[in-house]
């Protein structure tokens, strides 16, 4: 008797009991010690690596580690320390300029706000949403281009980008797991179902999900 691919819900209860069974701790892959610090490894963590940001971090924390701090910090230096991240005239200008709105607009706090958190220089929806979730615990779901391509993989989204695909993911999955979700499809992505490692008929889940995909499942770029 043939093997028939799971059904959607099918798909939504497998994902979520395999997650869990593989990642039941999902410690945040950014050091950091405060809702400040995250925000700043976040933005730093565009188009670079986790374990990158936590070698730099360290080094910019010594400068400075809070916003009042850092606002009196020459951009020349942030830039210097945090070279090693990529895209360093960008993203220290930005550094500079949010600790400055920090301190002038929210009393050197992080605003516990989405909306706030996006007005911020350098910060855009993924990193407000990270921050919101991993830093005060908000239900967000923060998609990144590991999050999008393994959900098209798992045929839980389209994948027209990742504004729909945060949209269809938040649409099938209970608000309580989201932040605890997000993560687990990050570790499992990178171990199991990486870009290369795995093309939608390798990896476990994607194989459980769709018994009877042949082809490599061809994902459209965020």
């Amino acid at each position: 008797m043939a093997v028939k691919n799971l059904l959607k819900k099918e798909r939504v209860e497998f994902i979520l009991q395999r997650l869990e069974e593989l990642y039941p701790e999902t410690p945040v892959p950014l050091d950091h010690k405060d809702p400040y610090t995250l925000l700043v490894a976040v933005l730093l963590s565009a188009q670079c690596t986790d374990e990158r940001v936590n070698q730099v971090t360290p080094a910019l924390w010594q400068l400075a580690d809070n916003p009042r701090d850092m606002a009196k910090v020459p951009v020349e230096k942030i830039k210097e320390v945090i070279r090693p991240c990529g895209l360093s005239p960008q993203k220290s200008k930005a550094i500079s300029k949010l600790s400055q709105i920090l301190v002038n607009e929210y009393h050197g706090k992080v605003p516990e706000n989405m909306a706030a958190l996006e007005t911020l220089p350098g910060v855009g929806h993924k990193t407000a949403s990270v921050v919101m979730s991993q830093a005060f615990g908000h239900p967000a779901f923060p998609v990144d281009t590991h999050i999008h391509r393994l959900a098209q993989r798992w045929g839980l989204t389209s994948g027209k980008n990742v504004a729909q695909t945060e949209k269809d993911l938040k649409r099938l999955f209970p608000r309580d797991k989201w932040n605890k979700l997000h993560l687990q499809i990050i570790f499992y992505g990178r171990e199991y179902c990486s870009a290369r490692g795995c093309d939608g008929t390798v990896c476990e889940i994607c194989t459980t999900c769709y018994p009877n995909r042949k082809n490599p499942k061809k994902t459209k770029k965020a």
